[in-house]
């Protein structure tokens, strides 16, 4: 084994001082694999050795000390192994694509006929039927008409008051109704300048148009 150890990003790292296991995935998509659980010989001697220690009321205490620093050196020089062997095992599923320098699963996410990744090389067929439910889209949008309920939103309709609740019940008001749909109650009250007919708010003192005083 060289003293250079080749890794990847795209990899996590299970291990304990049980065992070796690692999960390697996809830059792209997230899916992946692991490895399967390699018991660590070290790690149970160290276990082996605690164990004694507390049993028999620190006799071995010198003896666990010593086991867990060579269970240190063993288990690190065993996960590194362990690490090479998961990477080789593993490194016919992965690509790295020569353009973003992404790590790639070959089943889903690699275009062989391009030779890089699906996100620089896309598959043209997936590209254009995407391309066409986008444009499909876009001619519905372009296309639609208002719904006959959605029509008393137009701007003519804005220059009177709305009401978001019913004055007298206080109910919800769903949309610009002229009566409350809970009490009945009249939502809607036309008011009328007695002297030139605009049409007022109802709660004017004044008309707008020429100054009337409603009150007098």
């Amino acid at each position: 084994m060289g003293n250079k150890i080749k890794f990847v990003r795209n990899h996590s790292d299970l291990s304990t001082n049980r065992g070796f296991q690692f999960e390697f995935y996809c830059d792209r998509c997230g899916s992946g694999y692991r490895t399967n659980f390699k018991p660590s010989a070290t790690g149970t001697v160290s276990e082996v050795l605690d164990a004694a220690s507390s049993l028999f009321g620190g006799i071995f205490s010198k003896s666990s000390d010593i086991g867990n620093r060579v269970h240190s050196a063993s288990w690190e020089k065993a996960h590194d192994e362990a690490f090479e062997n998961a990477a080789r095992e593993m490194q016919g599923e992965f690509l790295q694509c020569p353009r973003c320098s992404n790590w790639v699963c070959k089943d889903k996410c690699w275009n062989h006929s391009k030779g890089l990744c699906k996100d620089c090389a896309p598959d043209l067929g997936v590209e254009m039927s995407a391309a066409q439910a986008s444009k499909s889209i876009e001619e519905i949008w372009a296309h639609a008409h208002m719904a006959e309920e959605d029509k008393k939103l137009g701007e003519e309709n804005w220059k009177d008051t709305i009401r978001a609740s019913c004055p007298q019940c206080g109910a919800s008001l769903e949309k610009n109704s002229k009566f409350c749909p809970e009490c009945g109650a009249k939502l809607v009250t036309a008011k009328f300048c007695p002297e030139c007919g605009e049409k007022q708010n109802e709660n004017s003192k004044f008309c707008s148009n020429c100054g009337h005083n409603f009150n007098s």
